[in-house]
């Protein structure tokens, strides 16, 4: 019986400590070790630390801060009896933008967004994002976070409702205020339509922070769809006909006053050449004067003289002043 007993419990020894002491991590896998609970740090680094902390505002990165862990790669590995493996998969994820962990059916299966706009449109948005646990952060994705992705998801979906209920087409110049004209040029949804590339570009900026919030890091956010509501289609269309005739008879208003000031820039400049031509003569004449008076002022007198000459040689009749007041031709 005691023989029994004894090669039992070296029986189980050898499970326990040899067969279940050794585990793998695949490819796509990444591992934290626990023992007793705790994880293996790094010293005392955190996330504050590392370059994806970047993103995190100064309030952020007081209430985001997380000790970084030793990240066990793939292989064979062994372990001790009261260590624990975390496996996470780092594989990249490509999900609907509608998309909810924890209630598949919402947003019509996952397949359409719902967002108001600023003018009190509710409109529906299709597309993909892409995100992938972060290796760098593994402590948030295992035990920061209860539901990481959800959290993620809820975080872009706010993030874009956000954006989209105050969302104001850029300038021609480059800024984000609104003209006057923007409330007569157009509504928010084609705003949206024409600057789909900016919603994404602010998207994925926006969402720079997730990995150090939670662990996972969204790679590209690709939005390819605006639809407003089946019911009002038709209402849309109506409006963005008479937008693009305002915006052509706008457009031809400007071209016509852009032409004319281009030709009153023209008669300027024609008109200023011809008095700078009319000038020149004069300024040259005057500077020829005063080098003549330098010289003397005879030599001015010599000058009137020659000029008075020449004038007598070309005219065809001379009247002077006789000294008993006749005047003779």
């Amino acid at each position: 019986m005691l023989v029994w007993f004894a090669g039992g419990l070296l029986l189980w020894l050898f499970v326990r400590f040899v067969l279940r002491g050794y585990y793998t991590i695949g490819p796509n896998e990444r591992a934290v070790i626990t023992s007793f609970g705790r994880a293996q740090r790094i010293g005392k680094a955190t996330t504050l630390n590392d370059p994806i902390a970047a993103s995190l505002s100064a309030e952020e990165a007081s209430r985001y801060t997380y000790p970084q862990v030793r990240v066990v790669g793939p292989g064979v590995h062994r372990k001790l009896p009261w260590q624990q493996v975390h496996k996470a998969s780092v594989a990249t994820v490509i999900a609907s933008i509608a998309y909810d962990p924890d209630d598949p059916e919402a947003n019509y299966g996952g397949t359409v967004l719902d967002a108001v706009t600023k003018d009190q449109l509710n409109t529906g948005f299709t597309g993909q994002l892409r995100y992938t646990v972060s290796e760098r952060n593994l402590y948030a994705y295992l035990f920061g976070v209860t539901t990481p992705v959800s959290h993620v998801m809820g975080y872009f979906v706010s993030v874009l409702r956000d954006r989209v209920a105050n969302f104001t087409a850029p300038r021609d110049d480059g800024s984000d205020e609104p003209t006057d004209l923007d409330a007569v040029q157009g509504i928010s949804i084609n705003d949206l339509r024409k600057n789909l590339s900016d919603l994404n570009d602010h998207m994925n900026v926006e969402c720079a922070s997730a990995a150090a919030r939670y662990g996972i890091a969204l790679d590209a956010v690709l939005i390819t769809g605006i639809d407003p509501p089946a019911e009002i289609e038709s209402a849309l269309a109506a409006i963005n006909t008479a937008h693009n005739q305002v915006s052509s008879t706008i457009s031809l208003a400007r071209a016509a006053a852009d032409q004319k000031i281009v030709q009153s820039r023209r008669a300027v400049e024609i008109e200023t050449l011809n008095a700078q031509a009319e000038v020149e003569p004069l300024l040259a004449m005057a500077d020829q004067l005063r080098e003549l008076r330098s010289h003397g002022s005879g030599a001015l007198d010599l000058y009137v003289r020659n000029v008075r000459l020449g004038l007598f040689a070309k005219a065809a009749s001379i009247v002077t002043s006789a000294q008993d007041g006749r005047i003779d031709r």
